[in-house]
Formats: structure tokens, C-alpha cells, sequence
């Protein structure tokens, strides 16, 4: 008999895995993949951004609707804690300039190779190939292999599969239907910090295709922050896109569309911009002369004349007032969101109404959940991994409660 398994082998199942262990029980970690941690090393492709360095009340917020519910795992294991966590597997951090924190060899591999070393020094199995399809009848764990069917009887389990966002690394969202089938409420799973659709032309997508706008400031309704956007061809994304990806998805799916704002030089101010777009032209192109003036890059300048173009307007014959009035709020239509496998991250799950503060779930006892499978979402910038790890202790703990419990 295992004594407790735990099924995904990413940062929540890991840090389930390695509380328990502390915790003096015999562990087996089940994943469908070939190996631990993919999507974890996948996002550490572009620098490993463990957490934030930010004041917790603030952070906190970054969970919206969820905070209430994600507050008492991340306190017990705020981001302090993982920085102290990381570290002592020889992985120390470093703050960065947005308050971002990352381990200072910048990457996942390494701090992943030091923690399954100690996992397996801590006795922890590692059973891989092993694609969880539920239980049978008579409760015992299913799971399809290589080899066929294979039943495994565990005193506690914790579930930590993911979401559904790129699913050719192991989370495909499968996990959903087994649960619903149990009566368990699950949100519908969504694309979070993701891309959206624009109805570009091609001259534009051909063109600028790949092209950062930076330094530019989004708003859509009462929601504005500053970062950088990428065109892509189907659409834009980017940094300051996925912050705003869950009011821009939810728009979109009450009303068909949405349009999200622009201000391309927002350090400057409208007066301003009249008075430098108010100098001569002479035989300057357009794109040289907003260059000149209004320092705008060939990608920004694109955007203007795409927006104009798609509006009837012709940009060459706006009076000044007009074009530093557009420059600073350039409306762009979304038509659509990413698909969610590529998506960064998804948003919905099992209901946090679903569990006991221990993480457990209510309807089947000595199952527990943890990570991206719950109804949370959060901006990029080390939320994400953030609650994944503080969600996976925390049903850690609730496991090792439980057997304490029935055992007394």
C-alpha cells in the first residue's frame, strides 16, 4: 500500500510531496509524463520568477475574488518562506527591478534537479507514465500506463494536476470530468494571461509582426497599468496584456468583443504632443515625421495608421489636436482570446467552496487538492507560483493532520 499519493509532479504536488515526507510518510509521486516539473522548467525558460517582493496586503490583491481563500496557505508559506525554501536547496534569489523575484542562476533546472535530489533523499517515489483516469469501484486509484491498468490503494491522496494551459506538457485539464462525475463543482476551465484577437490587415501583420510596442500605458474601463505588448499575427499580447487578460476575457464573453485603449507616450502630455505635431512637416513621411516629433517607433506609427485606416480616417490629415488625442488613446478592437492550450495559465476549477481549510474535498474524504486545479487565477510576475506552492503545503499539511486524526 502506498501510504499517501500524490498525482502531478509539478511545484504543487512536489511541495505536497516534500511536506509529507517531512512529515515521516511514505510518498509516491504519480505524473502521466516521462518527468517531474516540465511546465515548471518551461517557465523557467525566459527566468525563473519564483514570487514578488511586494508588501503582502498588495499581493494578496493580485488573487482578486480568490484572496480570501488563498490567504491562510499563503501565509503559512508566504513569499519570505520560499525564498528561504529556495536558498537552502543552494538557489538563492535575488529581487529584480519590477520587485520580481528570481533564483540568481535565472533558471529552473537547477533548482528543480537540487529538489528532486532531495525529495529522493527523503525517500520520495517517483512513478512516472501514469495517467490518472479516477477510481474503481472499489475506491482504489486507476491510472493507465504503459502496461495497461494498474489500481493503487493510498491512504490520502492529493490531487495537484494542473490546469489545462499547454496540455502537451501535462495539464490537460482532464481531471475535470472525473470530478464533475462525482458531483464536485467545478468553474469552467478559461485561458488566463493570454493573448486576444485582432482583425489586423495583413500589410500590418506582415509587417510588424513579432514588433514590441514599449513603454506604452492599457486601459480598458476602470483598469490601467503601463508595460509592453507584442503584435503577433492573429492578435496581441504580452506582459501588460496578461494582467489585464481576466477583465478583457470576461468582456469578451458577455459582449462578443472588447476594446482596450492605447497611450502610446504616455509620459507625455496631450498639450504637449500638440505643440511637437504642430511643426512643419515638409516633405517628411508621415512615419518619420511622428518618429521625429513624437518619438514614436515604426510599430507605433503602424498601429496609428492602421487604427485611422480601419476607422475611415486618414492619418496624414488629422489636425494636431486630433493626432496627439489618438496617440495616447489608440483604440484597439479585441475579437477574440487565445486558445487556452496556449495560454500562460487558465483560470477556474474546483470550487474553493468544494474544500475544507485543510484542502481537503468535502465529498470524498482523504482527497485532497492543490495548485492550479482550484478556481484561482493571478497576473504573471510570481503569483502563479507563488499559490501553487503555498496551496501544495497547505494540502500537505491538511494530509498529515487527517492521518493524525484517524490514527489517534
Amino acid at each position: 500500500m502506498t501510504a499517501v499519493a500524490v498525482i502531478g509532479g509539478g511545484p504543487a504536488g512536489l511541495m505536497a510531496a516534500e511536506v509529507l515526507a517531512q512529515g515521516g510518510l511514505r510518498v509516491t509521486v504519480y505524473d502521466a509524463m516521462p518527468s517531474a516539473g516540465r511546465k515548471f522548467l518551461m517557465a523557467g525558460r525566459g527566468g525563473l520568477n519564483l514570487t514578488h517582493n511586494e508588501p503582502l496586503p498588495q499581493f494578496m490583491a493580485r488573487y482578486r475574488a480568490a484572496a480570501p481563500k488563498l490567504k491562510g496557505a499563503i501565509d503559512a508559506f508566504p513569499p519570505d518562506a520560499l525564498r528561504a525554501w529556495s536558498e537552502a536547496l543552494g538557489e538563492p534569489t535575488f529581487v529584480g527591478s519590477s520587485g520580481r523575484v528570481f533564483p540568481k542562476a535565472f533558471k529552473a533546472s537547477p533548482l528543480l534537479r537540487a529538489w528532486l535530489r532531495r525529495l529522493d533523499a527523503r525517500g520520495v517515489r517517483f512513478v512516472f507514465r501514469h495517467r490518472w483516469t479516477g477510481w474503481d469501484g472499489g475506491g482504489r486509484l486507476q491510472f493507465q500506463t504503459p502496461n495497461g491498468t494498474a489500481e493503487i490503494v493510498a491512504k490520502a491522496t492529493v490531487l495537484a494536476l494542473g490546469g489545462a494551459s499547454w496540455p502537451r506538457l501535462g495539464s490537460d485539464g482532464g481531471w475535470a470530468t472525473i470530478l464533475a462525475d462525482k458531483g464536485i463543482a467545478i468553474s469552467p476551465l478559461r485561458p488566463a494571461n493570454c493573448g486576444f484577437a485582432v482583425s489586423w490587415s495583413d500589410v500590418f501583420r506582415t509587417r510588424f509582426e513579432g514588433q514590441p510596442l514599449k513603454g506604452i500605458a492599457l486601459n480598458f474601463g476602470p483598469h490601467g497599468l503601463r508595460g509592453e505588448a507584442i503584435i503577433t499575427w492573429a492578435g496581441i499580447e504580452g506582459g501588460a496584456i496578461y494582467a489585464l487578460s481576466a477583465e478583457l476575457r470576461e468582456a469578451i464573453a458577455a459582449d462578443g468583443e472588447a476594446v482596450l485603449r492605447v497611450a502610446l507616450r504616455p509620459d507625455v502630455d496631450e498639450a504637449e504632443l500638440v505643440k511637437r505635431l504642430s511643426a512643419p512637416r515638409g516633405k517628411q513621411s508621415l512615419s518619420n515625421f511622428l518618429r521625429k516629433t513624437a518619438q514614436l517607433s515604426p510599430v507605433s506609427a503602424g498601429l496609428l495608421q492602421e487604427v485611422a485606416i480601419g476607422t475611415g480616417q486618414s492619418l496624414s490629415a488629422m489636425p494636431p489636436e486630433r493626432l496627439a488625442e489618438l496617440i495616447n488613446a489608440v483604440p484597439i478592437k479585441l475579437t477574440g482570446v487565445a486558445p487556452i492550450a496556449r495560454a500562460i495559465s487558465s483560470a477556474g476549477g474546483i470550487s474553493f467552496d468544494e474544500l475544507t481549510a485543510d484542502y481537503m474535498i468535502r465529498k470524498l474524504p482523504g482527497v485532497f487538492a492543490a495548485g492550479e486545479m482550484l478556481d484561482w487565477e493571478a497576473p504573471t510576475g510570481g503569483y502563479l507560483l507563488q499559490a501553487s506552492f503555498a496551496t501544495g503545503a497547505a494540502a500537505g499539511r491538511g494530509v498529515l493532520k487527517r492521518l493524525a486524526q484517524l490514527s489517534s
